[in-house]
């Protein structure tokens, strides 16, 4: 009799030990995928907004070699996959012409798996970005440029974020693409008015000065 309950004391010490290490292990791992988005986020808006020409593809290079890493730890992540996706379409944009392709068809999958994980993740970032390739990248035959699905998705980013400062920037910048000039520029004050992202500060003076321009080249057409 003695012996059983030293056996039971025994198997709930050791159960006891295992939930401790579990919930200490999924700890960890949330503050390491959150540590890795801040690395890619951070890196990013580094990149696109004080670098140039080869240090900031060089830049973007190296984000792409994190993002792939810790997507090969976390690929589960909806975050971490739609930074990924940023990333290398940014970098296509930079590098430019049809050897960017590549890069911008890796970033559609990203994207396309992040929708698939949590389409809300980062406020419905994932149908921004894809908005923004498909407006971006040539048509058939040569790519999977798409106009219609272009609007569609940046339309379906601003349902889930009606007041971020890029869900309306971009659906201002392919309301000029299509040269409604009076449209996008509701949409470009919209985006000013956007509250502070934490955390995400040279991103969105990176921005305003983006729509800023945007705006006064508006004021031309008009």
């Amino acid at each position: 009799m003695k012996l059983s309950k030293l056996k039971i004391l025994s198997k709930l010490k050791i159960l006891c030990a295992l939930a401790v290490l579990i919930a200490f292990s999924q700890s960890v791992f949330a503050q390491n995928s959150e540590s890795l988005l801040n690395q890619l986020q951070s890196g990013w808006a580094i990149a696109n907004y004080q670098l140039k020409d080869k240090d900031q593809i060089k830049a973007f290079e190296a984000l792409v070699v994190k993002g792939d890493a810790a997507l090969s730890n976390n690929p589960d992540d909806a975050e971490i996959q739609i930074w990924t996706g940023i990333i290398k379409s940014t970098l296509a944009g930079a590098k430019g012409g049809l050897g960017a392709l590549s890069l911008a068809k890796a970033a559609k999958t990203h994207l396309e798996t992040a929708i698939a994980l949590n389409d809300k993740a980062l406020n419905g970032s994932a149908y921004t970005s894809l908005g923004v390739l498909y407006n971006s990248v040539p048509g058939w035959p040569i790519a999977f440029g798409d106009k219609k699905k272009s609007e569609q998705y940046l339309t379906k980013a601003l349902e889930i974020n009606p007041t971020g400062i890029d869900s309306n920037y971009f659906y201002a910048d392919f309301l000029v693409s299509k040269k409604k000039y009076s449209d996008a520029q509701v949409y470009f004050d919209r985006a000013l008015q956007a509250a502070p992202r934490p955390g995400r500060n040279i991103a969105d003076a990176g921005r305003r000065t983006e729509i800023d321009l945007a705006l006064a080249g508006i004021q031309k057409k008009l």
